[in-house]
């Protein structure tokens, strides 16, 4: 069974696949973000470290609007024209060209919420969105239909899916409770409903970047075919991928902590961890870590953690 197959079986409901898939995700440097040497870095660290899937980076985050001083500027927010995407959608058509015969494709993408972050800072749309949220919504709107055409682009080339990150839920984030579910859900919404009805394969990454979560509830209901959320929550505890898998019913990637064992470079405190993690995994696991790994990991170490995944049979 090739590694495509052994993961669209386990995304499905039926059949059994042959071992537990692994991946795990890092940033290659300014040098790599762009062009054949993206494809290139991207080809060679899926197949050094032996994972189940290409996972493209977005290494172009939305343009910096310096005017968005005040909520009423949200309404003029600087929207990229089309070319803009071109670089990432190349890179995106060469790792297509290059590794789907091989494993399923998937690309990054930032929410709308966290797009307007890119524009301006996280701590300005927080402010604006609890000042003035009207405001604000009509600038998430217009990044939401700029990165909706970069969806469509995506699925024309043959993407298989997505990595869907989104925050905005974070404990204490917002004033008011519906903050989050009146502004920022509904355009999270839009692009990953466009991604569930075209493709197999789409993880919801629930990113603890910035801040923590007191409760995952409000993402239960989320697109996705996988879920990947944080290692801790916001009173400390950290949560078993089998609770997640009761929680979201749907296949969990993760179990290990970016920057716990994974980043000390300790090997045996590391595949000690791993395997305790394999040992309490759901049904349906894909193990990672619950975000991107720092660029000083080693290769050999994240493959020598895919090789002990890949040797745990099917629950």
């Amino acid at each position: 069974m090739t590694r495509r197959e052994n993961l669209e079986r386990l995304l499905g409901t039926s059949g059994t696949w042959d071992y537990v898939p692994a991946a795990f995700f890092m940033h290659f440097g300014q040098e790599y973000a762009h062009g054949q040497a993206a494809v290139s870095r991207h080809l060679e660290y899926f197949r050094a470290t032996g994972m189940d899937f290409v996972k493209v980076q977005y290494e172009k985050p939305f343009p910096s609007s310096p005017a968005l001083l005040h909520p009423s500027d949200w309404s003029s927010i600087r929207v990229p024209p089309p070319g803009f995407y071109e670089e990432p959608l190349k890179v995106l058509e060469g790792l297509i060209r290059e590794a789907k015969s091989e494993a399923l494709v998937i690309q990054t993408i930032y929410s709308p919420y966290m797009s307007a972050g890119h524009a301006t800072s996280d701590a300005q749309v927080q402010t604006h969105l609890n000042a003035e949220p009207d405001e604000v919504n009509k600038g998430l709107e217009r990044i939401t239909e700029s990165m909706l055409g970069f969806v469509k682009e995506c699925i024309r080339l043959g993407v298989d899916g997505f990595y869907m990150a989104t925050q905005g839920g974070e404990a204490d984030r917002f004033d008011r409770p519906d903050t989050f579910t009146t502004y920022v859900e509904p355009w999270d919404r839009v692009l990953m409903s466009e991604a569930e009805d075209h493709c197999a394969f789409n993880i919801l990454h629930v990113c603890d970047y910035h801040k923590p979560y007191a409760t995952l509830a409000p993402f239960h209901s989320y697109p996705g075919t996988v879920v990947n959320v944080p290692h801790q929550m916001a009173d400390g505890t950290t949560p078993r991928a089998s609770d997640h898998y009761r929680d979201f019913g749907r296949p969990v990637m993760g179990g290990l902590d970016r920057k716990g064992t994974l980043a000390s470079g300790h090997s045996r405190r590391l595949h000690t961890e791993v395997a305790r993690v394999l040992a309490d995994r759901p049904p349906r696991f894909i193990l990672s870590a619950d975000c991107t790994v720092s660029g000083q990991t080693s290769w050999e170490t994240i493959r020598s953690v895919v090789e002990m995944a890949h040797g745990i049979g099917a629950k």
